[in-house]
């Protein structure tokens, strides 16, 4: 599995559509604070973004699909100096799918969230930058333009299964907005920018394909075509710690969701997951994620319950 497969297979990420805004004339909505991804498209019309603490003003057309990532409220509008509705009372007013604000249907836009696993999900948030805004014009958009023609029909035909189609369509849209993210090559830190790296990339992919196995740096090193040193440097430089160290942090992330899902022993999870010491594992375990391994698993029964 490649490596933002892996990552979003590890926090359960789904799509979901929450619902169609018809909005025109003067109008604007207030967004309150959030978790998880919001995402966004528009159908028809043009209309503004922009977080509530930025100065700036991102302005959107037919075919512009964007992706906020950081949980910060935030208003969308036609002029965002307008005083502003809530986003609870427009969507309290959700008939058949649909929100209604203003007084002309100048603008269709469909809004979701995209659901992330709680204790995993800065894995990905923090190296994602507020808001992603994908034209629609742009060469990377295509894959994004099939999709709200596919959900465009889909909400005109209302066939059996259209709660499901709508919202696999929109996990496609969602994903494919972080894939052209990355082809675009704004990301300059992280593992999200590794990716993108020629050499690198080729090395997290080995390393999430067998994420248990004993690598050492040398092997790294020799998979992106690159001295020991020149390597090391290359990996600390741009992902922000050692290649060894992100291999360790990946496996205890494995772990817990492992600790999770399954009633396994600690013991058989260490040894799962590359430690023949369940002591070393818990030590490990504790320094990624915060706690020890049976104090993560009973907290997060109780979370879940």
């Amino acid at each position: 599995m490649d490596p933002l497969s892996d990552v979003l297979s590890l926090l359960n990420a789904r799509g979901v559509l929450s619902a169609r805004l018809i909005a025109g004339g003067d109008w604007c909505i207030q967004s309150p604070a959030y978790e998880g991804v919001r995402f966004g498209a528009l159908l028809r019309g043009r209309c503004q973004l922009a977080l509530d603490d930025s100065a700036q003003t991102i302005n959107l057309q037919a075919g512009d699909g964007y992706l906020l990532t950081d949980g910060r409220p935030y208003r969308i509008g036609s002029d965002l100096a307008l005083p502003a509705v809530s986003m609870r009372d427009v969507l309290e007013q959700v008939v058949d799918g649909v929100a209604y604000c203003g007084n002309r249907p100048d603008v269709q836009l469909l809004g979701g969230r995209f659901h992330l696993e709680g204790s995993n999900a800065r894995y990905l948030l923090d190296d994602l930058p507020p808001v992603i805004h994908v034209p629609g014009g742009s060469d990377e958009a295509t894959v994004q333009r099939w999709v709200l023609e596919r959900i465009s029909i889909e909400l005109a035909t209302k066939q059996a299964g259209l709660s499901a189609m709508v919202d696999n369509l929109a996990h496609i849209m969602v994903v494919q907005m972080l894939r052209d993210y990355l082809t675009a090559g704004r990301h300059h830190v992280g593992w999200l920018a590794a990716l993108n790296d020629d050499k690198l990339g080729r090395v997290l992919t080995k390393m999430h394909e067998s994420p248990m196995r004993h690598w050492s740096v040398d092997e790294l090193a020799s998979l992106a075509s690159m001295s020991r040193s020149a390597f090391a440097s290359r990996f600390s430089n741009l992902v922000g710690t050692s290649p060894l160290n992100y291999l360790i942090r990946w496996r205890m992330r494995l772990a817990a969701r492992a600790l999770v899902q399954s009633k396994a022993s600690v013991s058989a999870i260490a040894y799962a997951h590359g430690y023949e010491s369940e002591s070393a594992f818990s030590n490990a375990f504790k320094r990624v994620m915060g706690s020890a391994p049976r104090a993560y698993r009973i907290h997060a029964s109780k979370t879940s319950a």
